[in-house]
């Protein structure tokens, strides 16, 4: 009878998605989640940037495959997720750095890393014989009060990566764009790489605690891509990657909490129209800016 009057009172069926009937019950719950979701939207909307510029895209995928293998082995042997995580993807990282400093070789070692890391986390949740909602929540994300620990250690990692980044961002920027004239110029290609990767890994690992392996794209790529439809400038990229990704990740946290599903699927909705939004907003702009410049003086 309760499933009639559910029905009855919602035909279109849009409740089982958003549903706000308990959210000021729910919110305190999560609260460490969502400080967790804006410190990671912080890191990926910075760590963004520089990806596009390094054309490593890809490798995000390939290394958030080894920290969910590293994540299932530690859910497997009993050591914490968190930490199992971090180890993968700094393995991978570590891996792709030295195989893949040349462009060529790049794609080919991603894929052979991002293989063998499915497969291995494919078979260490095939042996945990704990709660399935564990293995689930790894590969797509899930809701969980984030313990003060949890939070500390994503804040450590966000601090090291931020300050890496901040001292290290010019020779990189300048390594990306024109790697010949780095080169020539002094810049240590060949050390920075392997740097860039280790930094990339530990962010991979701390967004895989969010959104899971497979759906990581969304806050490390997404934010940036749509940001880049709209602006030219490298600084106002960086700022409104940061807006897009903490937007979509504490937005996508908000939202799920009704209807009590994974996270990732709001997460991955919530940067996909931001990205759709700004490349109509960048699409407007290019034909106004064209149809200025064709109007005679």
């Amino acid at each position: 009878m309760t499933g009639y009057l559910a029905a009855a009172a919602d035909p279109t069926g849009i409740g089982s998605f958003i549903n706000f009937d308990n959210f000021s019950r729910l919110v305190p719950l999560v609260v460490g989640s969502i400080v967790a979701a804006a410190i990671l939207g912080l890191l990926a909307g910075v760590i963004g940037p520089m990806i596009q510029a390094r054309d490593l895209t890809f490798a995000v995928h390939g290394i958030a495959e080894l920290s969910f293998a590293g994540a299932a082995a530690g859910l497997l042997i009993g050591v914490d997720v968190g930490i199992g995580s971090i180890a993968g993807s700094v393995i991978a990282a570590l891996i792709l750095g030295i195989l893949g400093v040349r462009a060529k070789d790049r794609n080919s070692s991603i894929g052979v890393v991002l293989a063998f890391g499915l497969g291995l986390g494919v078979l260490f949740l095939a042996l945990y014989k704990g709660r399935s909602s564990n293995k689930f929540g790894l590969l797509v994300g899930q809701i969980v009060a984030v313990e003060s620990a949890k939070i500390w250690l994503l804040a450590g990692v966000a601090v090291l990566v931020l300050g890496s980044l901040a001292v290290l961002w010019r020779p990189l920027l300048f390594a990306s764009v024109d790697t010949e004239v780095a080169i020539a110029r002094g810049v240590p290609t060949r050390l920075l790489s392997p740097i860039f990767m280790l930094l990339l890994g530990l962010s991979v690992a701390m967004a895989v605690q969010i959104v899971g392996a497979l759906l990581v794209l969304s806050l490390l790529i997404t934010p940036t891509a749509a940001a880049m439809r709209v602006t030219a400038s490298p600084l106002k990229v960086t700022i409104l990657s940061v807006v897009f990704a903490v937007a979509s990740a504490v937005g996508g946290i908000l939202l799920s909490l009704g209807p009590g599903l994974p996270i990732s699927p709001y997460v991955t909705t919530l940067s996909f129209l931001i990205y759709l939004v700004c490349r109509v907003v960048g699409s407007a702009r290019g034909r106004a800016g064209w149809s200025a410049r064709s109007v005679p003086a």
